[in-house]
């Protein structure tokens, strides 16, 4: 039997954040009253759009979900799963909220990851990993006409901005990687749900 390694566990980091935010979509879609496809096309949209943007810009392409089919299918089975479970997710509190958190804490490792494994600079890293986090999002609310939420005074992309520095810190310790994945994981997941437990944001430009 093979050892799960790191690597391993990033690909299952992308396939989960990529099933959590097209639930995400699908969920903003329905609420929109949007029919089939255009719930379709949102969840799409905000499962990869971050991630297209990200690899684009850093010169990986095709990008990720083109060479992989399993993002489609993941993407296809959240559409189904938001489907028939709809009722259930939406009598979760704050489910919204809770499939963003889970969301961008996911893509912002993978973004600084995936930029880091390029040689690019960590600064440069820390941006695409908030750019892999937020902007599927950005594209999402944008297309429902909604104000994206990074725009808005909610701690959101500074979040991922922090996470992204704290993994970047964490691999100059003795800690494995399997380890700076989850706590860095972990880190920004709770300070997002502090933030909105605590109503802790910044103040609007007047």
């Amino acid at each position: 039997m093979e050892k799960f390694s790191s690597t391993d566990l990033i690909y299952f980091v992308d396939l989960a954040g990529t099933f959590v935010f097209a639930v995400s979509g699908w969920l903003l879609a329905s609420k929109k009253q949007l029919d089939f496809f255009g719930a379709a096309v949102i969840s799409f949209i905000t499962a990869v759009g971050g991630g297209t943007l990200r690899d684009v810009l850093i010169g990986s392409t095709p990008v990720g979900w083109m060479q992989d089919i399993n993002y489609l299918l993941i993407i296809a089975s959240a559409n189904v799963a938001t489907i028939f479970f709809r009722r259930i997710f939406e009598k979760l509190r704050r489910t919204m909220f809770l499939f963003d958190s889970i969301g961008i804490g996911l893509f912002t490792i993978l973004g600084v990851q995936k930029t880091i494994d390029l040689g690019l600079s960590p600064v440069v890293a820390v941006m695409m990993g908030t750019i892999s986090a937020v902007f599927g999002g950005v594209l999402r609310d944008t297309l429902v006409n909604e104000i994206p939420m990074i725009f808005r005074k909610e701690v959101y992309a500074t979040v991922c901005v922090g996470g992204g520095i704290v993994y970047l810190l964490l691999g100059e310790t003795a800690l494995n990687n399997d380890f700076r994945i989850i706590i860095t994981i972990s880190v920004i997941i709770t300070i997002r749900i502090l933030a909105v437990v605590n109503n802790w944001s910044f103040r609007a430009v007047k």
